[in-house]
């Protein structure tokens, strides 16, 4: 079951699920949160802030040049993961279907990124800017935190180095490798960055105030999570290790984020206003 047959047809499902999760975390149609970005943009600490997460998501495209350009020639598959077995096999040969491998696709190639998106959305419509902040922060430090284990602790994911577990991506989008690769490294796998900044959305959105979005949100980690396993992606150590660093970037990017409200309060005052502003126009 051919689901996905390029990355353009990603892009266009990921931009579909982005104006109906901004739908459903605001109660408004999409363009009034696209409406409060936008006009959220000319305060300049909100733009930093923006700005500097957009760079790491950079930097993240280059790092897989850094990693070819780096002499490392070491790899600790087995030595980190060797304990696991094949237990994702057992998983694939209990469960497979080709409705649940297109659910765990939509769910790691789609909604993965347009959550993330939507937060930021959602959370500039409703003025909350501490909580945009300490998304912004936690984002970087997701990024910036995990790229050093990538170049150094080069860990391959579980389809390659076990012959018992399969690739199931493949059964829906069979151009992962020569398509979708470029963004993410064979040997990319400690720690999971879909399970940290799944688990950073779900943290923040228990923070947001809004009960259905951060029941959305707690649900999308739960299966992005069953998903890097059950695709034949990730091993358990990844996933604890994805855990820790989510935990560790939700907690200083609140503190940070408190601190940068507290410090530009005006400025965030202003900002709040303009975004309430447009909202109760609409």
């Amino acid at each position: 079951m051919v689901a996905f047959h390029s990355m353009g047809t990603i892009v266009l499902y990921t931009a579909l699920a982005v104006a109906l999760l901004l739908w459903y975390g605001t109660g408004r149609q999409p363009l009034a949160a696209a409406g409060a970005f936008a006009k959220s943009l000319i305060v300049p600490r909100y733009l930093l802030f923006f700005l500097m997460m957009l760079g790491v998501l950079v930097l993240n495209k280059f790092e897989l040049h850094l990693e070819a350009a780096l002499p490392i020639r070491y790899n600790l598959t087995q030595m980190l993961t060797g304990w696991e077995g094949h237990w994702q096999s057992h998983l694939q040969a209990a469960l497979h279907s080709q409705p649940l491998t297109l659910l765990c696709a939509v769910f790691y190639l789609v909604l993965f990124q347009a959550v993330m998106i939507a937060s930021v959305g959602i959370y500039t419509y409703r003025g909350d800017i501490k909580l945009y902040y300490a998304l912004c922060i936690a984002l970087v430090l997701n990024y910036l935190i995990a790229v050093p284990f990538f170049l150094f602790v080069p860990v391959d994911e579980a389809w390659h180095a076990s012959p018992h577990i399969r690739f199931l991506m493949l059964d829906v989008f069979p151009g992962f490798e020569s398509e979708y690769r470029s963004l993410s490294g064979l040997n990319n796998c400690f720690p999971s960055l879909h399970t940290s900044l799944s688990v950073t959305m779900a943290l923040l959105a228990s923070r947001s105030g809004i009960r259905r979005w951060a029941v959305f949100c707690w649900i999308h980690a739960a299966v992005i999570i069953f998903s890097i396993f059950y695709l034949g992606i990730h091993w358990l150590s990844d996933m604890s290790a994805g855990l820790a660093l989510a935990c560790v970037s939700v907690a200083i990017g609140l503190k940070v984020a408190s601190r940068a409200d507290y410090s530009h309060g005006g400025q965030v005052r202003v900002a709040r206003s303009e975004i309430s502003s447009s909202s109760a126009a609409r």
